[in-house]
Protein backbone atom coordinates (compact mmCIF):
# COMPACT_ATOMS: atom_id res chain seq x y z
CA UNK A 1 0.00 0.00 0.00
CA UNK A 2 1.46 3.36 -1.01
CA UNK A 3 2.17 5.97 1.63
CA UNK A 4 0.65 9.45 1.42
CA UNK A 5 4.15 10.85 0.88
CA UNK A 6 4.74 8.45 -2.00
CA UNK A 7 1.43 9.34 -3.60
CA UNK A 8 2.18 13.04 -3.27
CA UNK A 9 5.62 12.55 -4.80
CA UNK A 10 4.13 10.68 -7.76
CA UNK A 11 1.48 13.34 -8.22
CA UNK A 12 4.12 16.08 -8.16
CA UNK A 13 6.21 14.18 -10.72
CA UNK A 14 3.19 13.78 -13.00
CA UNK A 15 2.20 17.44 -12.75
CA UNK A 16 5.80 18.56 -13.33
CA UNK A 17 5.96 16.40 -16.47
CA UNK A 18 2.66 17.83 -17.70
CA UNK A 19 3.91 21.39 -17.16
CA UNK A 20 7.08 20.67 -19.12
CA UNK A 21 5.17 19.05 -21.96
CA UNK A 22 2.80 22.01 -22.22
CA UNK A 23 5.80 24.35 -22.17
CA UNK A 24 7.42 22.39 -25.02
CA UNK A 25 4.26 22.78 -27.08
CA UNK A 26 4.40 26.50 -26.41
CA UNK A 27 8.05 26.56 -27.51
CA UNK A 28 7.03 24.92 -30.78
CA UNK A 29 4.23 27.41 -31.37
CA UNK A 30 5.63 30.67 -30.00
CA UNK A 31 9.36 30.22 -29.42
CA UNK A 32 11.31 30.36 -26.17
CA UNK A 33 11.20 34.15 -25.91
CA UNK A 34 7.41 34.05 -25.54
CA UNK A 35 7.25 31.23 -23.00
CA UNK A 36 4.68 32.22 -20.39
CA UNK A 37 3.84 30.51 -17.13
CA UNK A 38 0.34 31.94 -17.28
CA UNK A 39 -0.21 30.49 -20.75
CA UNK A 40 1.05 27.10 -19.60
CA UNK A 41 -1.24 27.23 -16.59
CA UNK A 42 -4.23 28.10 -18.79
CA UNK A 43 -3.53 25.17 -21.10
CA UNK A 44 -3.42 22.79 -18.15
CA UNK A 45 -6.47 24.28 -16.46
CA UNK A 46 -4.41 25.40 -13.49
CA UNK A 47 -4.39 28.71 -11.69
CA UNK A 48 -1.07 30.50 -11.99
CA UNK A 49 -0.44 30.37 -8.25
CA UNK A 50 -0.59 26.56 -8.36
CA UNK A 51 1.95 26.38 -11.20
CA UNK A 52 4.31 28.69 -9.34
CA UNK A 53 4.62 26.01 -6.64
CA UNK A 54 6.35 23.84 -9.25
CA UNK A 55 8.28 26.53 -11.13
CA UNK A 56 8.51 29.87 -9.29
CA UNK A 57 9.55 31.73 -12.45
CA UNK A 58 9.75 31.48 -16.22
CA UNK A 59 13.51 31.21 -15.95
CA UNK A 60 13.30 28.16 -13.69
CA UNK A 61 10.98 26.46 -16.17
CA UNK A 62 13.31 27.37 -19.04
CA UNK A 63 16.25 25.94 -17.10
CA UNK A 64 14.39 22.67 -16.54
CA UNK A 65 13.56 22.43 -20.26
CA UNK A 66 17.15 23.22 -21.22
CA UNK A 67 18.57 20.56 -18.90
CA UNK A 68 16.05 18.02 -20.21
CA UNK A 69 17.01 18.83 -23.81
CA UNK A 70 20.75 18.58 -23.14
CA UNK A 71 20.25 15.31 -21.27
CA UNK A 72 18.12 13.85 -24.05
CA UNK A 73 20.72 14.82 -26.65
CA UNK A 74 23.53 13.52 -24.47
CA UNK A 75 21.75 10.22 -23.97
CA UNK A 76 21.33 9.85 -27.74
CA UNK A 77 25.06 10.44 -28.22
CA UNK A 78 26.02 7.99 -25.48
CA UNK A 79 23.71 5.29 -26.82
CA UNK A 80 25.18 5.71 -30.31
CA UNK A 81 28.70 5.40 -28.90
CA UNK A 82 27.81 2.29 -26.91
CA UNK A 83 26.08 0.65 -29.88
CA UNK A 84 29.39 0.58 -31.79
CA UNK A 85 31.70 0.16 -28.81
CA UNK A 86 33.97 -2.29 -30.60
CA UNK A 87 34.31 -0.26 -33.80
CA UNK A 88 37.24 1.85 -34.93
CA UNK A 89 37.45 5.39 -33.49
CA UNK A 90 36.35 7.04 -36.75
CA UNK A 91 33.25 4.81 -36.91
CA UNK A 92 32.39 5.64 -33.30
CA UNK A 93 32.93 9.36 -33.95
CA UNK A 94 30.68 9.21 -37.01
CA UNK A 95 27.95 7.32 -35.14
CA UNK A 96 27.88 9.91 -32.37
CA UNK A 97 27.79 12.83 -34.80
CA UNK A 98 24.97 11.22 -36.76
CA UNK A 99 23.06 10.68 -33.52
CA UNK A 100 23.39 14.39 -32.74
CA UNK A 101 21.99 15.26 -36.18
CA UNK A 102 19.20 12.69 -35.86
CA UNK A 103 18.16 14.00 -32.47
CA UNK A 104 18.13 17.59 -33.72
CA UNK A 105 15.97 16.73 -36.74
CA UNK A 106 13.54 14.87 -34.47
CA UNK A 107 13.48 17.64 -31.82
CA UNK A 108 13.93 20.91 -33.73
CA UNK A 109 12.33 23.18 -31.15
CA UNK A 110 14.34 21.72 -28.28
CA UNK A 111 17.50 21.99 -30.37
CA UNK A 112 16.65 25.63 -31.06
CA UNK A 113 16.23 26.17 -27.33
CA UNK A 114 19.77 25.01 -26.54
CA UNK A 115 21.65 25.98 -29.71
CA UNK A 116 19.52 28.69 -31.28
CA UNK A 117 19.25 32.38 -30.49
CA UNK A 118 19.66 33.33 -26.81
CA UNK A 119 16.41 33.99 -24.96
CA UNK A 120 16.22 37.72 -24.12
CA UNK A 121 16.60 38.33 -20.42
CA UNK A 122 17.62 34.76 -19.61
CA UNK A 123 21.06 33.63 -18.44
CA UNK A 124 21.60 29.89 -18.11
CA UNK A 125 22.74 28.98 -14.58
CA UNK A 126 25.64 26.72 -13.65
CA UNK A 127 23.22 23.83 -13.17
CA UNK A 128 22.98 23.42 -16.95
CA UNK A 129 26.70 22.79 -17.43
CA UNK A 130 26.79 19.07 -16.59
CA UNK A 131 24.05 18.21 -19.06
CA UNK A 132 25.46 20.54 -21.72
CA UNK A 133 28.84 18.80 -21.52
CA UNK A 134 27.59 15.27 -22.27
CA UNK A 135 28.09 15.29 -26.05
CA UNK A 136 31.48 16.92 -25.74
CA UNK A 137 32.59 14.35 -23.18
CA UNK A 138 31.56 11.53 -25.51
CA UNK A 139 33.66 12.98 -28.33
CA UNK A 140 36.60 13.60 -26.00
CA UNK A 141 36.36 10.01 -24.81
CA UNK A 142 36.56 8.65 -28.35
CA UNK A 143 39.64 10.74 -29.11
CA UNK A 144 41.23 9.84 -25.78
CA UNK A 145 40.75 6.13 -26.51
CA UNK A 146 42.40 6.58 -29.90
CA UNK A 147 45.28 8.54 -28.32
CA UNK A 148 45.87 5.75 -25.80
CA UNK A 149 45.40 3.01 -28.41
CA UNK A 150 46.26 3.28 -32.11
CA UNK A 151 47.45 6.85 -31.72
CA UNK A 152 46.53 10.15 -33.32
CA UNK A 153 47.92 11.95 -36.34
CA UNK A 154 50.19 14.91 -35.68
CA UNK A 155 48.25 18.16 -35.72
CA UNK A 156 49.56 21.66 -36.44
CA UNK A 157 49.21 24.41 -33.86
CA UNK A 158 50.32 28.02 -34.37
CA UNK A 159 52.73 29.17 -31.70
CA UNK A 160 50.48 32.04 -30.68
CA UNK A 161 47.66 29.58 -29.90
CA UNK A 162 49.72 27.21 -27.75
CA UNK A 163 49.02 28.94 -24.41
CA UNK A 164 45.30 28.96 -25.21
CA UNK A 165 45.41 25.32 -26.31
CA UNK A 166 47.25 24.36 -23.13
CA UNK A 167 44.53 26.03 -21.10
CA UNK A 168 41.85 24.18 -23.09
CA UNK A 169 43.61 20.88 -22.48
CA UNK A 170 43.93 21.57 -18.76
CA UNK A 171 40.25 22.50 -18.48
CA UNK A 172 38.68 19.94 -20.82
CA UNK A 173 41.00 17.00 -21.48
CA UNK A 174 44.23 16.96 -19.43
CA UNK A 175 45.23 13.59 -20.88
CA UNK A 176 45.29 14.94 -24.47
CA UNK A 177 47.96 17.07 -26.17
CA UNK A 178 47.10 20.78 -26.41
CA UNK A 179 46.83 20.71 -30.21
CA UNK A 180 44.25 17.91 -29.96
CA UNK A 181 42.24 19.78 -27.34
CA UNK A 182 42.11 22.87 -29.58
CA UNK A 183 41.08 20.74 -32.56
CA UNK A 184 38.31 19.14 -30.49
CA UNK A 185 36.87 22.54 -29.56
CA UNK A 186 36.88 23.52 -33.24
CA UNK A 187 35.26 20.22 -34.27
CA UNK A 188 32.58 20.58 -31.57
CA UNK A 189 31.70 24.04 -32.89
CA UNK A 190 31.68 22.84 -36.50
CA UNK A 191 29.50 19.84 -35.69
CA UNK A 192 26.77 21.99 -34.20
CA UNK A 193 27.25 24.55 -36.96
CA UNK A 194 26.54 21.86 -39.56
CA UNK A 195 23.46 20.69 -37.70
CA UNK A 196 22.22 24.23 -37.11
CA UNK A 197 22.68 25.25 -40.75
CA UNK A 198 20.59 22.29 -41.86
CA UNK A 199 17.94 22.72 -39.21
CA UNK A 200 17.52 26.48 -39.56
CA UNK A 201 17.43 26.55 -43.36
CA UNK A 202 20.85 27.91 -44.31
CA UNK A 203 21.44 24.86 -46.52
CA UNK A 204 18.26 25.46 -48.53
CA UNK A 205 19.12 25.67 -52.26
CA UNK A 206 22.73 24.90 -51.38
CA UNK A 207 22.97 21.30 -50.14
CA UNK A 208 20.54 18.71 -51.51
CA UNK A 209 22.03 15.37 -50.39
CA UNK A 210 22.26 16.42 -46.80
CA UNK A 211 22.86 13.07 -45.14
CA UNK A 212 25.75 12.26 -47.47
CA UNK A 213 27.11 15.78 -47.11
CA UNK A 214 26.94 15.55 -43.33
CA UNK A 215 28.73 12.21 -43.26
CA UNK A 216 31.47 13.58 -45.52
CA UNK A 217 31.87 16.67 -43.35
CA UNK A 218 31.97 14.60 -40.17
CA UNK A 219 34.73 12.46 -41.70
CA UNK A 220 36.71 15.67 -42.20
CA UNK A 221 36.11 16.63 -38.56
CA UNK A 222 37.43 13.24 -37.47
CA UNK A 223 40.61 13.81 -39.45
CA UNK A 224 40.83 17.30 -38.00
CA UNK A 225 41.09 15.93 -34.45
CA UNK A 226 43.74 13.41 -35.47
CA UNK A 227 41.68 10.22 -35.84
CA UNK A 228 43.37 7.99 -38.37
Amino acid sequence: MSTPQGARARARTEVTAAIKEAARRQLAEEGAAKLSLRAVARELGMVSSALYRYFPSRDELLTALIIDAYDSLGEAAEQARDAVAGAAPVARWTAVCEAVRGWALAHPHEYALIYGSPVPGYAAPQTTVRAAARVGLVLIGIVRDAHEGPGLADLPLPAELRPEAERMAADLAPELPPEVAAALVAAWAQLFGLVGFELFGQFNNVVEKREAFFRHAVSGLAQGVGLR
